[in-house]
């Protein structure tokens, strides 16, 4: 279904009325279907459907079933529904409802004069998902809106930016259908191919060979697909080999465990961490060498290695990362600056390395220790293959 605009206005009832008037006017006479998410909850800036039955002429019309089921969800969580609530059973005379599973504020399926279609979902992602899969979509499919299928592939990139992955794979940025477009998020490249045909399965195979050609070009740069994470792929590689890993950080005070545990099964794998963050720590618990520690600091290759082999011994693990470094804002020097970070990695054949990574310290102290956390599961990945 082709999607040819989009805008944001706030919670103004006179600047709503302006999007939407100046919406169905574009294209003229022929069909148009209007989209809005958010304005749907119980206070008095959520205005969008008082605003669309305003603007269209039509009464708003209380739904007791609306009702009921607002006041049971408030009574599972064992709470009494505000009154402000009883707003949200307030729907436009002749509108359908667009039934909400997970939240107390319904969307409406509207059709206020010929040629247009109005449906309202709620700003909370999670609901509005819930919402767009389970009803929008059939009821769609049934007005034939959809005519054809449009498939998306997300392939995940670690370890390149995103304008040198472009330059890698320009061939394929400038062909047609399926398309091919760069991202970046986060440290992160990604490239989303989009493929149109008349089915999923069409679209699917159009996508494969694309996707197959970028992976040969690309190799262990690319990591992941769609929903993947590298967490989750760590996480897979490991329950592979039924191999487990400890951590032991310091910058990142906890981070990677965090990544690591995010993952739904994750003790399969992962036995914990070590937060060594005063370097007594370090050398107590993980016994790293005091005279290494004096000589190199605490932001150096050969503690990163021995807070590896430290925490690995510690906790009886196959693998082991270790993260010390300089996060910011102060802390750094000429010859260690802010965003100075080594990585320890110890394997289960006793070999141990270490990583160097001088990642921007002016972007702040929260992008230095995400990129920390998860370039150390960018090594254990690479090793895992």
């Amino acid at each position: 279904m082709p999607h040819y605009y989009q805008t944001v206005v706030g919670d103004n009832p006179t600047r709503i009325q302006q999007v939407v008037t100046v919406a169905t006017d574009r294209a003229g006479s022929d069909e148009k279907l209007l989209l809005f998410t958010g304005g749907l909850g119980p206070t008095p800036d959520d205005l969008t459907i008082e605003t669309l039955a305003n603007l269209f002429g039509a009464p708003l019309v209380e739904h007791p079933d609306l009702l009921t089921d607002i006041e049971a969800k408030f009574t599972a969580r064992g709470r009494t529904m505000p009154p402000s609530n009883r707003k949200q059973a307030l729907l436009p005379e002749g509108a359908l409802v667009l039934p909400n599973p997970q939240g107390t504020a319904p969307g409406i399926i509207w059709s206020p004069r010929p040629n247009l279609t109005l449906m309202t979902f709620p700003g909370v992602p999670r609901e509005m998902q819930a919402m767009w899969r389970e009803t929008a979509v059939p009821y769609l499919h049934n007005q034939g809106w959809v005519t054809t299928t449009i498939v998306s592939r997300m392939l995940r990139f670690w370890g390149i930016s995103e304008s040198a992955l472009a330059e890698q794979v320009a061939p394929y940025l400038s062909q047609g259908n399926p398309t091919v477009a760069p991202y970046a998020s986060k440290g992160e490249a990604k490239l989303r191919i989009s493929a149109m045909a008349d089915s999923t399965a069409a679209a699917l195979a159009q996508i494969e060979p694309v996707e197959a050609g970028i992976r040969a070009l690309m190799k262990d740069n690319c990591y992941g697909v769609d929903d993947d994470t590298l967490a989750s792929v760590v996480g897979n590689l490991l329950l592979q080999r039924q191999q487990t890993v400890a951590v032991a950080e310091s910058c990142t005070g906890g981070g990677l465990g965090q990544l690591l545990t995010d993952i739904a099964g994750s003790s399969a794998y992962f036995y914990g961490g070590v937060i060594a963050y005063d370097n007594s720590v370090k050398v107590n618990l993980l016994k790293v060498d005091a005279s290494a520690l004096e000589a190199q600091g605490a932001v150096s290759a050969i503690v990163a290695e021995q807070m590896a082999t430290g925490v690995k011994a510690l906790l009886h693990t196959d693998w082991a990362l270790s993260i010390t470094g300089i996060a910011g804002p102060g802390g750094g020097s000429p010859d260690k600056p802010v965003g100075l970070v080594y990585i320890g990695l110890a394997a289960p054949s006793g070999e141990v390395v270490s990583y160097r990574h001088e990642f921007s310290g002016y972007r702040g102290r929260d992008w230095v220790r995400q990129l920390s956390a998860l370039s150390a599961l960018d090594a254990l990945r690479r090793n895992l293959l």
